[in-house]
């Protein structure tokens, strides 16, 4: 395997978009090469974004690690344990020393990601380098040639076509919980990001390659046609392949499942541990709604309600027949904000809502006042009995 290659195969494990035929590969490159400080450095940089780990603790940091490991089920039955744990262990004595990487994208000014507030929004170059964005901010994107591949302007990330790319380079732009920023990819491909979403793109699509990026969490994609260059989100093991059409994609790991909306055009959802085959993927058409169950792997297809999948785009929330556990999980994400629910019945019960510009405190006063829910509010700890 060459090492632009093992990269990638390591880069896709951290974002969950490995398929059973890569994780052979990385396997067999573990056992013959070795990966210990290529596994560190990545595993470090995941760490500081994936967990928001505003300060480093060497339990914390090992618990994180090897719980990943562990619920990984496919990943303890295709590598070898000791030598896997080995390396976390490895990992876990660098992760809680800290580790520094660039600011400004170059070696004149650095950052400690100790000092990374969890509730920033980071980019990641392929090479570790991090800069911190503000929603406000104005900044430039520099590759490692010192050459400008796009730019900042409020909260939306726009790279240039220009540039002279040879092979693929990715970067990684991951939202925190409270948060929404939007991605102008290099084809004009036009992303928005929810709350508590990372997403790995290429800083310019190559022609003669598939327009490829890998999604953790939820985006709508207004995707530039292009008949000669499918699109592919790839998220768990679905993939949804387009070539200029609008969805919303949403993969967030504590969910059940992966889900596709589509609002206009067409795409193919498909199973993106094998070749895209036409035959065996599942067309959608406006309207409707593509569910990948992650317990039996099985795809079903139903009509759906457009503006409960979308709303959060424009800021709104909205809930219609949905249980209790699953409204908490989304105000989570929407308020930055952690809701402990004591009255366990109330999980499993149905609720219709809508809000736009109501505050944490609006929404849950106005479950209490409608349906007798009793809540506790101490600073973004939320206690439901």
């Amino acid at each position: 395997m060459n090492n632009t290659k093992d990269k990638k195969l390591l880069a896709k494990y951290f974002t969950d978009c490995i398929s059973e035929t890569e994780l052979d590969d990385l396997m067999l490159w573990f056992e013959k090469q070795g990966a210990e400080d290529l596994f560190i450095s990545s595993s470090k940089i995941d760490f500081a974004i994936r967990n928001n780990m505003s300060q480093y603790n060497t339990k914390k940091a090992e618990k994180l690690l090897l719980d990943k490991i562990r619920k990984d089920k496919t990943i303890l039955n295709k590598f070898k344990i000791k030598k896997f744990f080995k390396y976390a262990a490895i990992g876990v004595l660098f992760i809680s020393i800290g580790y520094v990487v660039n600011n400004n994208f170059n070696s004149s000014n650095k950052i400690d990601v100790t000092t990374i507030n969890k509730n920033e929004i980071i980019l990641q170059l392929e090479d570790g380098n991090i800069k911190v964005l503000s929603e406000d901010g104005t900044e430039k994107v520099v590759n490692k040639e010192g050459k400008i591949i796009g730019s900042q302007k409020g909260n939306q990330l726009i790279y240039d076509d220009k540039p002279t790319v040879e092979t693929l380079v990715y970067n990684t732009l991951t939202v925190p919980y409270g948060k929404r920023f939007e991605l102008k990819l290099s084809d004009g491909t036009h992303i928005y990001l929810n709350a508590g979403t990372s997403l790995k793109y290429p800083v310019k699509f190559l022609k003669g390659k598939k327009r490829q990026v890998y999604l953790n969490g939820e985006a709508f994609f207004d995707v530039t046609k292009d008949a000669n260059h499918p699109f592919i989100v790839n998220m768990n093991n679905v993939g949804v392949r387009v070539f200029g059409t609008k969805f919303n994609a949403s993969s967030y790991p504590e969910n059940n499942k992966v889900t596709t909306v589509l609002v206009e055009g067409s795409v193919s959802v498909f199973d993106n541990n094998t070749d895209y085959n036409k035959e065996t993927a599942s067309l959608l058409k406006p309207g409707y709604l593509a569910s990948w169950n992650k317990h039996n792997k099985e795809i079903s297809i139903d009509k759906a309600d457009l503006e409960t999948h979308t709303a959060w785009i424009e800021g709104r929330i909205l809930f219609r027949h949905l249980p209790f556990k699953n409204i908490t999980r989304k105000l989570e994400r929407h308020y930055d904000v952690t809701i402990m629910n004591n009255n366990k019945k109330l999980d499993e019960e149905f609720f219709t809502a809508s809000f736009d510009i109501e505050t944490i405190e609006q929404v849950l006063e106005t479950f209490h006042k409608n349906y007798n829910i009793n809540y506790s509010l101490i600073n973004n700890q939320i206690i439901i009995n």
